[in-house]
């Protein structure tokens, strides 16, 4: 064969690989869940099936903090805006702060980094995930003042869709997720025992999935290996929260810890002590036994490719929270001095 024609075989078939790969990635369906995305894992094998409930955008909107009643400091389970949603269509003015606007920490000053942003309501709920409190306490702990400052947005960071969405061509994906995507599939489906994917991403058998979520391949979800992999709480960070709360004595404090997707579904003991003692507390809802039945109840209580509740799980959340909140304000109206 010729140096010529040697070189127009080579470059043929590079070429025909490098469309076929384009093409298997164009083809693959958009994920719509964070663990499927971020896994390389088919939506045909684990997207939710089950419509979204709607909730009007006139809800899922914040106000500036010097309109606020309350100021909630969240995670990625805060930034869709819908479990405040509820508290909204009763009449709570909601202000919403994220824990990595503020660098996952809450410092000694934060009463005067509060007082700045012109906040004059008293209730703070602070919302965090189980596995990423550990960090934010050891963080809070040796922070004497807060570096960023105040940022509240009145729209909401993340959106979901209300349906399965759509096929579109995947343009944002590499030229390898396709194949990435289609061998990670494979092995998961082909797997009886949990199965590492891509990044933090874990494909694992859960005990009557098919009841639990509507995913096609509903034997099994997606679980972020962090919710294992960073330390578990412990009864100590009660007694540290209850130190931040007293040292800033001029608010009430409400603490919303939502459990790991794999602590509700999978390793119901993890963070045991913590949570028997923050059930005592007072500090706030204990999300933990909440979890329990309505996991079995609601089907996608938690996205089967998502770390995060579904939308259906984030109202829910927001009824128990408007409940805590209510007892607080209820609470507040008991002390007020009785007119004579």
């Amino acid at each position: 064969m010729s140096p010529a024609r040697l070189w127009l075989t080579i470059f043929a078939t590079g070429f025909a690989a490098i469309t076929a790969l384009l093409v298997i990635a164009l083809l693959t369906p958009v994920p719509y869940g964070d663990l499927a995305r971020t896994g390389l894992l088919s939506e045909s094998d684990y997207g939710w099936r089950i419509a979204q409930p709607h909730v009007d955008a006139k809800w899922l909107r914040g106000v500036p903090p010097s309109e606020a009643d309350v100021l909630v400091v969240g995670d990625s389970f805060s930034m869709s805006y819908f479990w405040q949603s509820v508290l909204a269509r009763s009449g709570y003015r909601i202000a919403t702060v994220y824990w990595v606007q503020i660098d996952e920490t809450l410092c000694a000053d934060f009463d005067s980094w509060v007082a700045g942003s012109g906040f004059h309501g008293r209730l703070v709920v602070i919302e965090s995930v189980e596995r990423l409190l550990p960090e934010r306490i050891e963080n809070t702990r040796r922070c004497a003042r807060m570096k960023e400052a105040f940022r509240s947005d009145v729209k909401p960071y993340l959106t979901y869709p209300e349906a399965v969405p759509g096929f579109a061509l995947n343009w944002q994906s590499k030229i390898s997720s396709g194949v990435l995507t289609w061998l990670h599939s494979r092995k998961a489906r082909q797997s009886a025992h949990p199965v590492w994917a891509y990044k933090s991403t874990l494909v694992r058998p859960v005990p009557e999935g098919c009841k639990r979520f509507s995913n096609a391949f509903c034997a099994k979800a997606l679980f972020d290996h962090d919710d294992e992999r960073n330390r578990a709480l412990v009864a100590a960070d009660v007694d540290a929260i209850r130190a931040f709360d007293a040292a800033h004595p001029t608010r009430k404090f409400l603490w919303a810890v939502i459990p790991n997707k794999t602590t509700v579904y999978l390793e119901p003991e993890h963070s045991r002590g913590f949570v028997d003692a923050f059930a005592r507390s007072g500090l706030g809802p204990d999300l933990f036994a909440w979890s329990v039945p309505l996991k079995d109840k609601v089907r996608d209580f938690y996205f089967p490719n998502d770390t995060h509740l579904s939308m259906r799980g984030q109202l829910l959340l927001g009824e128990r929270l408007l409940e805590a909140v209510r007892a607080v304000d209820a609470a507040k109206d008991e002390q007020q001095p009785k007119p004579h």
